[in-house]
């Protein structure tokens, strides 16, 4: 079983601040969801984080590198180039299908970050592995209110931090 999990962050709070994004769009989220400063500088080629930032949560890609993050809610993460050393690398999403938001349906689709997924980027099944997996799932909030439907699958190494990227290390 995974070890821990994180929730995406709503961070709107009563019906004028929901009734301001209805009116003036996504603009108004970053604003409105706090935290980061929108997203890193990234390299336009590869999408890759080329400075170190504090970025919104909804930012977050594919391939990032990020310091390690409190659990719980979050509104904001910090990203660094993956050469830098670094807690957690960002390997896998999943979109889930739209419909009622179910922690069950969550919970059972967060289970293929320690599949085959895993076993693709790290070179070796997640039983065998000494590495460990969390996610940033969508909260009820978040898949109501910003038709959030993305799984991030998040691998670390629980012995300290990691330089480059954890893809192929078979360990």
């Amino acid at each position: 079983m995974m070890k821990l999990r994180t929730r995406r962050a709503l961070a709107l709070a009563g019906s004028a601040v929901a009734l301001s994004v209805a009116l003036t769009g996504c603009s108004a989220l970053n604003g409105i969801l706090g935290g980061g400063s929108g997203d890193a500088d990234r390299d336009e080629d590869t999408g890759q984080v080329t400075e170190s930032a504090n970025i919104d949560i909804f930012s977050l890609k594919l391939g990032d590198c990020l310091q390690e993050s409190a659990t719980g809610l979050l509104e904001d993460v910090d990203v660094v180039p993956c050469e830098e050393p670094h807690d957690q690398e960002v390997y896998y999403e999943i979109t889930m299908d739209d419909g009622e938001f179910s922690e069950e349906d969550v919970d059972a689709a967060s289970q293929e970050c320690i599949g085959d997924a895993y076993t693709s980027f790290v070179g070796v099944g997640y039983q065998e592995s000494a590495l460990d997996v969390t996610t940033i799932a969508p909260t009820k909030e978040t898949w109501d209110s910003l038709n959030d439907r993305v799984i991030q699958c998040i691998i670390f190494d629980s012995a300290g931090q990691t330089t480059g990227s954890l893809k192929g290390v078979a360990k």
